[in-house]
C-alpha cells in the first residue's frame, strides 16, 4: 500500500519549464536531465512495488531532517519484520568499483552511492529510536536501468541489479505483514516530519523578459498554435487542448516560475502570446481565480 505517493519535485517541474523558454547553460540542462532520468527511474521501480501485498507499507520520497542534518530516502518499505531503505539508480552503461571509488569505464568518478545509503541508514535509525521506534532496518541500492553493468562489485554490496528485481520482489513478497496499526503509526508520523521540498535547489538565472512566450504542449513541450476560437494545438505532436485549461496551466506554469508577480490580465496576456483577445483572459481570470481590486492595482490570486 502506497501511503505516499511519488510526484515531480518544484525543481524538476521548473527545470522543465525553463528548458522550453531559454536556453540553459550545460551545467544547469545536465542537471535537468538527471533529475528528469532519475524520477523516471523511481517511477519505473514504484510498478515493482506495486505487486507487494497492500498490507506492506510503502512511503516514497521521504525528505527528513536529523540533528540539523537533511537526508532524502527515494523509497520506504515497513513490513512486520523490518524497514527497507531503497536509493534507486537509473545509471546507464559501464562502471567499475575501485576500492571506495565508483567510476564509469571512461575513468570519470561519480558520487558513491552506497555512502549516500549508509548515510541514510544512519540517520534514519537515530531518528527511529527517539521516536520510540525499534526496527532492523535493511538498505538497498537498487539499480533500474537494464543497460546498467557494474564491474569488480564485491559479493556483499547491498544492490539490486536489473535481473535480480523479479527475485527480490517475490521475497518481499514473503515477508510478515504482521504489526500493521503499529506501522501505520510509524509511518504517518515519518510522514508529518517531512519536509516539503529541499532548501538545496539550483536556481538557473532568468528574468520574465528573457523568456520566450507562449503556451507549451503538455505532450511534447513544443508551443501551441490556435486551431479555433475554443481549441489549441501542437504542430509537432498533434496534441489538441481546451483554450481555458491551456490558459490555467500556463498561469500555474507563470506561478511556480514568478512566485513574486502578481497575476495580471496584461501579464498573463502577454505571458501566454497566443491569446489574442484580452477579453478571453480576463473571463478565464474572472471564472477561476479570485479577484482583488485594491484602486490603481488589479489582480487575480
Amino acid at each position: 500500500m502506497f501511503l505516499k505517493h511519488r510526484f515531480e519535485t518544484d525543481e524538476l517541474i521548473m527545470l522543465r519549464h525553463l528548458s522550453g523558454r531559454m536556453q540553459l547553460t550545460s551545467k544547469d540542462y545536465s542537471h535537468y536531465l538527471n533529475l528528469e532520468k532519475g524520477f523516471d527511474g523511481e517511477k519505473q521501480f514504484d510498478k515493482w512495488l506495486e505487486r507487494l501485498p497492500d498490507e506492506l507499507i510503502i512511503v516514497n520520497d521521504l525528505l527528513l531532517e536529523y540533528s540539523h542534518t537533511i537526508f532524502q530516502i527515494d523509497s520506504l518499505l515497513i513490513t512486520g519484520e523490518s524497514i527497507y531503505i531503497f536509493e534507486v539508480k537509473n545509471f546507464e552503461g559501464d562502471f567499475y568499483i575501485e576500492k571506495d571509488r565508483w567510476c564509469t569505464t571512461s575513468k570519470s568518478e561519480i558520487k558513491n552511492p552506497l555512502l549516500q545509503l549508509q548515510r541514510s541508514e544512519s540517520l534514519l535509525r537515530r531518528l527511529l529510536h527517539d521516536l520510540g521506534f525499534n526496527f532492523p532496518i535493511k538498505s538497498y541500492l537498487i539499480f533500474i536501468n537494464p543497460e546498467f553493468y557494474l564491474y569488480q562489485a564485491p559479493f556483499n554490496l547491498p544492490a539490486i541489479f536489473p535481473a535480480q528485481l523479479n527475485r527480490f520482489i517475490n521475497k518481499l513478497k514473503m515477508t510478515s505483514t504482521s504489526q500493521k496499526d503499529k506501522n501505520l503509526r510509524l509511518s504517518k508520523k515519518l510522514i508529518s516530519l517531512g519536509l516539503k521540498e529541499t532548501p538545496f535547489v539550483r536556481k538557473p538565472q532568468y528574468t520574465f523578459e528573457k523568456l520566450e512566450k507562449g503556451i507549451t504542449c503538455l505532450s511534447c513541450g513544443s508551443f501551441l498554435n490556435p486551431l479555433n476560437k475554443n481549441n489549441l494545438w501542437c504542430q509537432g505532436c498533434g496534441f489538441k487542448e481546451d483554450i481555458t485549461h491551456a490558459v490555467i496551466r500556463s498561469i500555474k506554469e507563470f506561478r511556480l516560475l514568478f512566485p513574486e508577480k502578481k497575476i495580471t490580465t496584461s501579464v498573463i496576456h502577454e505571458w501566454c502570446k497566443i491569446i489574442r483577445s484580452k477579453k478571453t483572459i480576463r473571463r478565464i481570470l474572472l471564472n477561476n481565480f479570485e479577484l482583488f481590486n485594491n484602486g490603481k492595482s488589479t489582480h487575480y490570486e
